[in-house]
């Protein structure tokens, strides 16, 4: 399934958010989203779902204009997850995850056994199955996340986009998420593209970057290629050093700014810019 946006404008009454953008999202890989606050990432995210209508532009998913599409056939190839999606009190997993077939559902077509099927096997993919019937709102973070995961996957699309999925969580289970939609691209070849703040981590699970600033698109390609220094300063109005991450060898981003010092321990700041510019 091929997703493009072409001379794509966005924004919210008069205010431009993107202007004349075009972007091809590469099928079968992990594109990552990265920018400042405000420039736009999300918002991009939500048109390439038909959740926000263009300016002027357009969406073509498989070689057809979006806007010219049922909400039901769009639901059937593309899933999206808004970031702090919320259940309704009281909902189980296993209610929430059985949403993700809303698309296949009519009045001639009732619950099936591919229904039952796709169900069970989302559950399973985000170990969700023992949770089944635990209240959504009871879960810890990591597990709603899952949860919500679980019920996009549920929708059996061949492309799933995400608004920051690791927003609020710690640690373990920002990797959690992030390993386990690694995973499904792997596996399933499933495209996936998701809007993400760290940087190092976007470098690390992407194989492509897209840089939005100014509106429009900075760069975009393979993070080894794409994310520099001056990329950085650009982009995100800070100081930094790129190094090799020492253990998957993509690109690290050291910001500069202030801090312990333990290498060089000196009275002054050894020269070193603090983190912002401007």
């Amino acid at each position: 399934m091929s997703l493009e946006a072409s001379a794509l404008t966005l924004g919210y009454g008069e205010s431009i958010i993107i202007e004349d953008l075009n972007l091809q999202i590469p099928k079968g890989e992990i594109t990552v989203f990265i920018g400042g606050n405000g420039c736009g990432k999300s918002t991009l995210l939500r048109s390439l779902a038909r959740l926000l209508k263009p300016k002027t532009g357009s969406i073509i998913l498989d070689g057809t204009t979006i806007q010219k599409m049922q909400t039901k056939e769009i639901a059937k190839q593309l899933a999206i997850l808004p970031q702090g999606p919320e259940a309704p009190e009281g909902l189980t997993v296993l209610q929430l995850v059985k949403q993700g077939r809303y698309p296949y559902q009519n009045w001639l077509k009732q619950w099936s056994e591919e229904d039952e099927r796709k169900v069970n096997e989302a559950l399973e993919a985000t170990q969700m199955t023992e949770l089944a019937e635990r209240q959504v709102d009871s879960l810890s973070g990591g597990q709603r996340q899952r949860a919500w995961i679980a019920m996009t996957l549920a929708q059996d699309t061949d492309t799933i986009l995400l608004d920051e999925p690791t927003t609020y969580l710690d640690m373990t289970h920002q990797i959690e998420i992030l390993d386990l939609l690694f995973d499904l691209n792997e596996r399933e070849n499933r495209t996936i593209v998701m809007v993400l703040h760290d940087l190092n981590l976007a470098c690390r699970y992407a194989h492509n970057i897209v840089a939005v600033q100014n509106k429009t698109i900075y760069a975009q390609g393979k993070p080894e290629n794409v994310i520099t220094c001056n990329l950085v300063r650009d982009v995100f109005r800070m100081e930094c050093q790129v190094t090799n991450d020492p253990i998957f060898g993509t690109p690290l981003c050291i910001p500069y700014g202030k801090g312990r010092c333990l290498v060089n321990k000196v009275g002054e700041n050894d020269g070193m810019p603090s983190a912002k510019i401007g």
